[in-house]
Formats: structure tokens, sequence, C-alpha cells
């Protein structure tokens, strides 16, 4: 009997590593592509804001038109479903008579659901699915999901003694796509509910895409050399050059962990093997770490609570929640990383750290409610490392000082560039505005004694 598969693209908008791709091209007589976008996904929710906000929807749009692009040029074609996988799975189904679905295993919660409704809905198909989310496959880890460590230490050393990452799959030269496909547009924003000025103003701070993410994987390492650098440029917060910016892509699967770690250890043999390369390849295990933890205490992870079932009391201000969303709080570090963050869909590890640092301990508001609102607007979502940061900022790391750092990182300029109310304010003025008369730029939530030193250091350079 003929077999004719579906590749169900989700997270893994990539051919390269891709190994339901490269099973279904494997054991099927013919196949087709699909990615499908959840509408529900861009309702508001409860907090008043979408659940994916215009540049991930926009980020997301220039990564499927890129992998439509190359499956055309190997023989393949995607069909795009607009509303649902629960919608357009079962029609490609019948249409089509296909006998096997192909797509990656998913590791949280909203989209196991998904998977598994698309799963009881077609209890006639096979379905096959292969795990592609980490640097480490789960399988090969010397611990049980139930058994991930509370420490990244302790899950880092035994996995970096024991394991190694699995050889990544060829990208396929020739597919064998059904012939028939018609080619139809790419739904608009329009359909999501985002307005037309929403959508020309929303600029993702990277092009999406399997092939720009290749692209940059080629010009951080051996093309520009940036990666010997990175342990020292890491924590910059503005330009494209002080870190490798992987993340939105691997966000999306546009590429894959397994490709960069292999990309990195050509580059140590050829080029330089030092304190950067090492760091990169750990922050890949991180965030590693993160996926299988989160997989360890599931839903746990979003709740108020945490999976330690702290409880905090909140003041939830919903007026200081806004100011926070809108970069208005009257401190510019958090302001500026606030306002890229809106504007591009990035920002740094620096600006994460210090805007849920001042969030949650200084604001005194739900860290979901922060967690909630990242979700919304990076580009390089995901949610293990989303959540999980914010988790440890909650309840686990100490308190970052953001008007201190400002000055340890000369942010200066990086305010004037996202705080056009400072941009022609001198050096001591955009880090301490509150302390000059400046009507143009918000008065601060509240001043907090414990800055005073930082104040001071500031201060005394004007002297």
């Amino acid at each position: 009997m003929a077999k004719r598969g579906l590749v169900w693209f989700k997270n893994d908008l990539r051919l390269h590593d891709n190994e339901a791709l490269f099973r279904a091209q494997e054991e099927c007589d013919d196949l087709i592509f699909c990615f499908c976008i959840e509408k529900k996904d861009f309702d508001k929710q409860e907090l008043g804001f979408r659940r994916v906000d215009v540049n991930r929807f926009k980020f997301m749009q220039q990564a499927i038109l890129d992998l439509r692009k190359r499956l055309e040029a190997v023989g393949g074609h995607l069909v795009v479903g607009e509303i649902s996988a629960l919608e357009t799975i079962p029609m490609l189904i019948e249409e089509y008579d296909i006998t096997d679905i192909y797509a990656e295993e998913e590791y949280a919660s909203y989209e196991i659901n998904l998977a598994n409704q698309v799963v009881n809905t077609l209890p006639d198909i096979n379905f096959h699915f292969f795990w592609g989310k980490t640097l480490y496959h789960k399988d090969d880890i010397p611990f049980e999901i139930a058994k991930i460590p509370l420490t990244s230490k302790a899950y880092r050393i035994p996995v970096g003694t024991h394991t190694e990452p699995r050889t990544a799959f060829k990208t396929p030269t020739n597919l064998n796509g059904v012939k028939k496909i018609k080619t139809k547009k790419i739904p608009t924003y329009s359909a999501y509910g985002f307005t037309k000025d929403e959508y020309g103003n929303s600029k993702p701070l990277v092009e999406g895409g399997e092939t720009a993410a290749l692209e940059r994987l080629e010009y951080y390492t051996f093309k520009s050399e940036l990666l010997t650098g990175y342990r020292w440029s890491r924590n910059k917060s503005d330009g494209l050059d002080y870190s490798s910016k992987f993340s939105p892509y691997l966000a999306l699967g546009c590429i894959s962990a397994r490709e960069i770690y292999s990309k990195v250890k050509d580059y140590e043999a050829k080029i330089k093997k030092n304190q950067s390369t090492w760091w990169l390849v750990f922050e890949l295990v991180w965030r590693d770490y993160f996926t299988f933890k989160g997989m360890r205490f599931g839903n746990a992870i979003f709740k108020t609570k945490g999976y330690k079932n702290k409880n905090i009391e909140w003041e939830n201000d919903p007026l200081k929640f806004e100011k926070w969303c809108e970069g208005n709080t009257g401190i510019p570090f958090i302001d500026a990383h606030m306002r890229q963050l809106n504007q591009t869909g990035y920002m740094s590890n620096r600006g994460r750290v210090n805007c849920a640092s001042y969030f949650v301990h200084d604001l005194r508001i739900d860290w979901t409610w922060g967690a909630a609102y990242f979700e919304a607007k990076l580009i390089d979502y995901d949610v293990s490392s989303n959540w999980m940061n914010w988790h440890m900022q909650a309840f686990e790391i100490w308190y970052t000082n953001p008007v201190h750092q400002s000055n340890k990182y000369k942010a200066q300029d990086f305010i004037r560039k996202w705080i056009p109310e400072l941009s022609d304010r001198s050096d001591i003025e955009v880090l301490v505005p509150w302390e000059f008369d400046i009507p143009a730029y918000p008065t601060p939530i509240e001043v907090y004694k414990k800055w005073s030193r930082a104040i001071n250091l500031i201060q005394k350079v004007a002297v």
C-alpha cells in the first residue's frame, strides 16, 4: 500500500537537522508539508494584550515564507493553515488520502494539548513524533525527566561528561512532494486583528527564516570572527554584533542547537578555542537545562507560587504595570529596554535581568504578569527559557540595581537612542533625570533609598 506522509512543521521551521522531515522523506512514497497558524494565539488575554503580538507575528510570517521558498527549491510545497491545526490537518487528510503524519515532539502543556487533540481527532492515522528541541537528545542525558537536578551545575557536569550531541541530519536535496498542491497566499496581518499601522510599524530586530539563520551563523563565526569576543561583549544592550542573536532563530527552530554546536566546534578547530566558544556552548546547555527542568515541573512554572510553592505578597498595581509595559517608569535603564522590546521584539540579556528584577522586587507585581508580557513581545520567545528565567528572578536571584547597572555598563548612548526625551541630555542627566528639570520625561514611580549610593557615584562625576 502506498504511504503518503504529511510533515507538520511547528517550531522547527527548517530543512536542515530536521528528523521529522528526514524520516518522512525516507519512509513515504510522497509528501505534503504544512504549517498551521493558531488564530486564538492572537486574541486579547486577561491582562489586556495578545498572547502573540505583532513583532512575533511578522517574524513568524518571514520564517514561513522562507520555509516555503526553500521547500519549493527541492520539490516540496507548503500549505499554511489560517485557523488551527485542528481544522487544517483533518482537511488535508481527507483531501489527499494521507496515511502518516511526521512532526517534532512537544514539551510544554499548551503545545502538547494541541498535538494530542489532533492525534485524538484522527485515530486512523499513524503519527510519528521526533525529539529535536535540544542540543542533547532527551533520551541520551543521564537523568530521567522526573529527576532533573534542581541546580544547573548538577545537571551540566554529568551531561557534559557522559553525553555527546547527536550528529545533525542533512538537508534534503530533493523531496517527494505531491505535485497537485495549489499555491495560496500566506495569511496577512488583518486576519489576526492587527491594523495596517501596527503591522507597518513593527520592525523585528532580525529577519525570520532558515536562510537568515544560517547566514547569521556563518557571519558571527567564520565571516566576522565575532565569536572570539562573545564572552566579553555579551552584556551590552544595543546593536547586532555584541551577541550571537541566535535565540530568535532557535525559538522558531529556524536553526538547530546541534547545527550551532557543530559550527562552534569547527570554529574552535580552525580559528580559536577560548572562553567565548565555551560560553556559547554553555548557553545552549543552559537552554537544554531549562527545557528539561520545565518538563519536570510542568504547569507549576506558570503559576504565581512557582514550582517551589512560595507565597509572596504582591501589590499588583495596574498603573505601575502599564507604565512598565510602555517604558514610562521614569527609570531610564528600564524604560530604554522596554521601548526597545516594544519596537523590535528583542531585548538583551542585561535588559531582561534588570527589567524583571525591577518588576518583581521594586514594583512588587506578580512575576507571571511580566513573563506573560515578554511572551507576547519577544521574537525569541521560548516557553521554558522565558518562564524559568522569570521564575528565577522571582524566587532565586539576588536584586539587580538598575541605576548602578546603567552606570556600570555606560548605557548613556543606549538610553538616548530609545528615549528621545533624553536624546540631548548629558551623560549624568540621562542616568538620573529626576535630579534635573526635564518635564518631557516621566517622573519616576519611586526613587528607592537603596539606590542612593549608585546615584551619588553618578553625581560625583559631575562635580
